[in-house]
């Protein structure tokens, strides 16, 4: 079988029912059960008094959380998990459910998933609501970006680099561990102005306004300002056209100082583009928004060279979803 997977009756129609799985956690978030629970032990009727949710939906969707293994039922009482406790209660540091959320907001996207591919292009879906979505994103990829940016910081040797510029860095969660992992650098977030109080909101939480600033603009569209000795771009080029990739990595190169570093983060298919999973996934997932897709590793490594870059090679890391980074000097 294809990618060495052998199929059976159970896996398919596990995999075709797998919704019923996520939407129940995607419900549980919305309707903040785990944070009315918190450190308590309540009664279907008390968790109802707190959400509002009628206690007959709500009695279900306990009870499945159980069996999930997400929440605990001691004779008539619910109680978090230790997981739950850590990453499901809004408020605590570990808390996840603004990437959660996103995931809930793509899914009217993701059931026109036919659609898109007979179109070749976006869909329309429902509306969360602008500032809704805007938050569950930004924040959702801080939660994403706090699970390995404290790796990549480790793993990227910037000994005597001065200034990062973090492409694309959203609430700069990249940028605020480069710093803490380099005492002398300071970091350039460029992002959409809309983005700029997440920015400014996490930078303070970790007591690195003074290091890290913001400079608002579309990069597709407007010139990089200021010169840096290394740059930054995670997690971005998925969300671009081939060519529009290939201009902005021509215009990071400009934005360098010779001898400046490139770093590209990104989930990259294998060069058959059939692989590995998660990136041939994520290339749907762009295929209902934009126009963007998975690269491969060549084809990002040919765009490097293309704008110049020399020196390019793969770091010694791997991230989750199999993201990689490849670098190269200007």
């Amino acid at each position: 079988m294809g990618n060495g997977v052998e199929w059976n009756i159970g896996q398919l129609l596990s995999t075709s029912s797998a919704y019923w799985r996520s939407s129940t956690v995607h419900a549980a978030v919305k309707l903040e059960i785990f944070t009315a629970l918190g450190d308590e032990q309540l009664t279907v009727e008390e968790v109802s008094k707190k959400t509002g949710a009628k206690e007959r939906g709500l009695a279900m969707l306990l009870n499945a959380l159980t069996a999930m293994g997400l929440l605990e039922h001691i004779e008539s009482r619910y109680k978090n998990t230790r997981f739950s406790r850590t990453y499901l209660v809004k408020g605590e540091p570990g808390y996840i459910g603004f990437i959660i959320m996103h995931h809930f907001h793509l899914v009217d996207a993701w059931a026109k998933l036919h659609e898109a591919v007979v179109l070749g292009g976006p869909v329309e879906k429902r509306s969360h609501g602008e500032e809704v979505e805007r938050e569950s994103f930004q924040m959702g990829m801080f939660n994403l970006a706090m699970a390995i940016a404290p790796a990549i910081a480790a793993a990227v040797n910037l000994e005597g680099r001065r200034h990062l510029l973090d492409l694309g860095g959203g609430p700069g969660t990249h940028a605020i561990h480069f710093c803490l992992a380099n005492p002398q650098l300071k970091a350039t977030i460029y992002d959409r102005r809309t983005t700029e109080p997440f920015a400014r909101k996490t930078t303070e939480r970790f007591g690195l306004a003074d290091r890290i600033n913001f400079i608002a603009g579309n990069f597709n569209a407007d010139p990089i300002e200021g010169e840096y000795d290394v740059a930054w771009l995670s997690q971005i080029l998925h969300s671009n056209s081939l060519e529009e990739c290939q201009a902005l990595i021509e215009k990071t190169v400009l934005a360098l100082r010779p001898g400046g570093l490139i770093l590209v983060h990104d989930f990259f298919l294998n060069d058959s583009m059939d692989g590995p999973l998660f990136p041939a996934l994520f290339s749907m997932n762009m295929l209902l928004s934009n126009h963007g897709r998975s690269y491969s590793e060549k084809e990002v490594y040919s765009m490097m060279q293309l704008a110049g870059v020399g020196d390019i090679h793969r770091l010694q890391f791997q991230g989750p979803n199999d993201s990689a980074i490849l670098c190269g000097t200007a």
